[in-house]
């Protein structure tokens, strides 16, 4: 990539819509060959030349596209949008929010509206033959759903169970919070005894500083 916020977006969209020949090539063009991958439901940690019988050598970049290839064959239409992109040039991180449409082939009238933020880290090779800086290669992916949104892929109304669950422990967030008050009000009065401790060490420093110097003041002038 030569322009990594620009390009982002439809590379993307290559990747989960577009065909067979348009993901390899997106994989084959912009994925470093030891790119690693990070999914709640899977992982793939950055390796190359390793050998496998009838498949021959491999890289890490190989599973990968391997991992897009059943994405696409379990929902064969995604409807894909990238709404926001941020690109740290400093750290050559991208930042995207991410809203899909996913449905398995296997249950039928199924729609899983998923959000999620993807983290991309970039890295970038020189190319001596041009004597430039050279193009930008995505050397890490991580996919980041939050609970109530990773169960929409293989649970149907399971983020609505999610969901209860979390309801449910933020009410007993604030009943514990209200129950235990006293440990608040204690650690409140001990931060402010500890503040009013210093604050009296610093003015009896200075008083005894004063002193000193008057001391040594008065003794100078007799």
């Amino acid at each position: 990539m030569d322009d990594p916020k620009t390009q982002i977006p439809s590379i993307i969209k290559s990747l989960t819509e577009g065909s067979p020949s348009a993901q390899h090539h997106a994989l084959q063009t912009y994925f470093h060959s030891s790119a690693s991958f990070t999914h709640p439901l899977c992982r793939v940690p950055s390796f190359s030349h390793i050998s496998l019988p009838f498949v021959g050598e491999i890289n890490s970049r190989w599973v990968v596209g391997m991992i897009y290839r059943w994405y696409k064959i379990l929902s064969p239409r995604i409807v894909l949008d990238v709404e926001v992109v941020e690109f740290n040039k400093d750290t050559d991180i991208i930042f995207l929010n991410i809203h899909q449409i996913f449905s398995l082939f296997f249950v039928p009238f199924y729609k899983s509206n998923v959000h999620l933020t993807t983290v991309l880290n970039l890295v970038q090779l020189p190319d001596p033959a041009q004597r430039a800086e050279g193009k930008y290669y995505i050397i890490h992916q991580e996919d980041l759903y939050q609970t109530d949104e990773v169960v929409k892929f293989f649970w149907p109304g399971g983020s609505t169970v999610i969901w209860g669950f979390q309801m449910f422990a933020t009410c007993m967030c604030i009943l514990g919070a209200l129950a235990l008050a006293p440990v608040t009000w204690a650690a409140e009065r001990r931060a402010r005894g500890k503040v009013n401790g210093v604050g009296e060490g610093k003015g009896k420093v200075n008083g005894i500083g004063k002193r000193a110097i008057n001391g040594v003041g008065v003794g100078k002038g007799m």
